[in-house]
């Protein structure tokens, strides 16, 4: 685990190398080791000169063992490890000796923790390596002495940003934000730079430990911080709503730790790191963000078939916004993609959508000019569909429209590579009825992006009756090539995302139709930690979008001979429409958009609607804190709003549109942003409990109708005493 090397100079290395996986990570067995060395370091202090850290393997050190750290429930034993931990980490520091960090790689997390507790830090300079604590993202604070040591490194504020953000940098970031001290252009220079600072500066001390020392910018007890100090807490609620416990324990941890000596702060530290590691929301971001995401990104969706995954050529259909923010992920990846559209015209003005984009990125020093014209001349914007000759992959991205679909998939079937794949990004419409059109479809597929393509991280691959596995491992295989999440569902109207999405914003809607105040639905579904409240949602996707798959959807419906759905959501729409109000395109939806200011509920809703006017808790209508007398409880908007979306979740499940609880949690996390502290649509059901939740959305079904009803699959699961996993 660690390799201890001493030299004839007395300059001890030791190198981090875990035999047992392919990155070092902080787990029992590296605690032993650790204790092993520190017992070996006391025991030879008078030959030790200074000491070396580093690591066989490209990464330096990924942080803490996940999985061991999951499996632990005992507050006790949490605490208990931290402190042994640190109590090595602080021994390095305070024994009298230099010692070094020669960075080779990724350091995150406990990783970075142990970086922070050596006097010197040198790290490659590599773009690749990434330097952090990003535990906040797992719903966790720095264990390991991150919180105590950051903010005597950087003081208080500048520690908050990267510690409740958990925000990971490049080494020349790291340099600038003095994170770091110098950098070195390959290993060999790394220990050597390492060893002449060891050999020069035989004294060598934290800076927290020299006399006089002060917490830059002041500690929390100085006029200037004080006055900082108690906006803090009202801003991360702001932002959180309270539903991370993170963030608000880091700032707690923070200015506590900085009003006391260095020992008390790591135990205070330690204490709020137990808290959170043994808290629902730590257990349910891990089991999501770590051990699901890690089951999907390993492929276990992807059919076990060895195909020809590399993908020279492929053409995009439809110059708009998302074909061409498609197209930027395609020739970021170092693909060559043919942008088509129906004029020349237009498929410029789509590849003007990755300049855009690759500008910035060059003005903010995150890429290369010249990297930048590399990815742009792999796009040729072309109207001729003679071009996509040779494609091994098309993607389709014109609108919802089943003959405009039927048209391009024939016409471009014709000319592309016989062998090659069709993809439909439609976000609706069954994959297998939209085959139809296709010569090939044993080779024809669903894509489905999400907007903006370029930033959102999912791709939903929808398998259709008869999409071969081959053309299902090719396509998982674009995905991960273009870096993207992918997840495997079957076909469906809506398939999974569309249609558990299109819940959240029709329930939205249904409160809105029973005359609740728009802005105690905008914020029942912020609160309950969506990211955008269903009105505002509604408008960013189109009223006139909605109009248009319902009116697609009955015809669909009616020629299968099939029921058609009732939902007062649809009235709304209709109103909105007549009203010559369709969302933020056009300039005016829920909301209006004015061009000089920010954007606020329309006022004619409340006519529109019969909403009774605010009753303010203090008498005032204007009010910021108003309160509405005739809404439901707010805790009732949320649950609709959230019960709505787990309980069709479980309908795919239990209908094999899903193929796996992964996929369902991460789909939902990463598709439409649901509730991250709860884990995804399903682990909210497990958190919630099985009898609980079933118990609560029969209350619903009771107030509110069948779509709250209970699928068999969540009773027969409650009644076996199994959960989602």
């Amino acid at each position: 685990m660690i390799d201890y090397r001493i030299d004839d100079k007395g300059i001890v290395t030791l190198t981090l190398n875990n035999p047992d996986k392919s990155a070092n990570v902080i787990n029992e067995k590296f605690g032993e080791a650790l204790r092993h060395t520190i017992a070996r370091l006391q025991n030879e202090k008078d030959k030790v000169r200074g000491i070396i850290i580093t690591s066989a393997k490209e990464t330096f050190m990924a942080g803490a063992d996940i999985d061991e750290l999951f499996a632990e429930s005992s507050a006790k034993v949490f605490y208990d490890r931290s402190m042994e931990f640190k109590a090595a980490l602080r021994y390095l520091e305070t024994q009298g000796k230099p010692v070094v960090a020669a960075i080779n790689g990724t350091a995150l997390g406990g990783g970075f923790e142990i970086t922070l507790a050596c006097h010197r830090r040198i790290c490659l300079d590599n773009d690749k390596i990434q330097l952090g604590l990003p535990e906040v993202t797992l719903g966790l604070l720095p264990g390991g002495g991150g919180v105590t040591r950051m903010v005597r490194l950087l003081g208080l504020q500048p520690a908050f940003t990267y510690l409740t953000e958990g925000k990971k940098v490049s080494p020349k970031e790291a340099l600038a934000d003095g994170l770091i001290h110098e950098l070195a252009g390959n290993r060999e220079e790394l220990l050597h730079k390492a060893e002449a600072w060891i050999l020069s500066n035989a004294t060598a001390r934290q800076p927290w430990d020299a006399d006089g020392y002060k917490i830059p910018g002041g500690a929390p007890n100085t006029p200037k911080v004080a006055q900082m100090l108690p906006v803090a807490p009202a801003m991360l609620a702001k932002k959180t709503y309270n539903n991370y416990p993170a963030p608000l324990a880091i700032l707690s941890a923070a200015v506590e730790g900085a009003l006391v000596d260095f020992e008390t702060a790591s135990r205070i530290e330690s204490r709020y790191f137990a808290q959170l590691a043994t808290g629902n929301v730590a257990k349910n971001m891990i089991k999501a963000f770590w051990h699901q995401l890690n089951t999907i990104n390993s492929g276990k969706s992807r059919p076990d078939v060895k195909v020809n995954g590399e993908f020279k050529k492929v053409g995009i259909l439809g110059a708009g916004m998302m074909g061409s923010a498609i197209a930027y992920c395609v020739a970021m990846s170092g693909i060559t993609c043919i942008l088509k559209d129906v004029s020349d015209e237009a498929a410029a003005k789509g590849k003007s959508y990755s300049e855009n984009i690759l500008k910035k990125r060059v003005s903010r020093g995150k890429m290369t000019q010249q990297k930048a014209d590399e990815v742009l001349q792999r796009i040729y914007p072309t109207s001729r569909p003679e071009d996509l000759a040779g494609c091994d992959l098309v993607i389709e991205a014109v609108f919802e429209n089943r003959e405009l679909k039927a048209k391009v998939t024939r016409e471009t079937e014709a000319v592309m590579d016989p062998n090659g794949i069709f993809a439909s990004n439609t976000s609706t419409l069954p994959i297998t009825g939209l085959a139809s059109a296709s010569s090939r479809p044993q080779n024809f597929i669903g894509l489905h992006f999400f907007s903006p393509a370029d930033k959102m991280p999912l791709v939903e691959i929808i398998v259709g009756k008869q999409t071969s596995d081959e053309t299902l491992a090719r396509s998982f295989d674009f995905v991960k090539t273009i870096r993207k999440t992918p997840i495997v569902v079957n076909d469906s109207r809506g398939f999974y995302t569309s249609r558990v999405f299109a819940t959240y914003v029709l329930e939205g809607l249904a409160l809105l139709h029973e005359g609740n105040n728009p802005r105690s639905i905008e914020s029942a579904g912020l609160q309950a930690g969506m990211p955008v409240g269903p009105l505002a949602l509604t408008d960013e996707v189109s009223l006139g979008l909605l109009a248009h798959i319902r009116k697609q959807t009955i015809e669909d419906l009616q020629a299968e001979g099939k029921e058609i759905p009732q939902h007062t959501a649809y009235e709304v729409v209709e109103k909105m429409i007549a009203a010559g109000r369709l969302g933020k395109a056009k300039g005016a939806g829920f909301y209006e958009y004015p061009q000089n200011g920010k954007k606020h509920l329309w006022s004619g809703l409340r006519e529109m609607f019969g909403i009774k006017r605010a009753v303010a808790a203090g008498g005032s209508a204007a009010s910021a804190q108003a309160t509405y007398s005739d809404d439901l409880p707010l805790q009732e908007m949320k649950d609709r709003l959230m019960f709505i979306q787990c309980i069709e979740t479980v309908r795919c499940l239990e209908e094999g549109v899903l193929r796996s609880v992964p996929d369902a949690n991460i789909g939902s996390i990463f598709g439409w942003g649901f509730a991250p502290f709860k884990g995804g649509t399903l682990q909210f059901i497990n958190d919630y409990g099985l009898p609980q939740f079933i118990a609560r959305a029969n209350e619903l079904r009771a107030r509110y109708g069948e779509r709250f009803a209970v699928p068999d699959l969540l009773t027969r699961m409650a009644r076996d005493g199994k959960t989602f996993e």
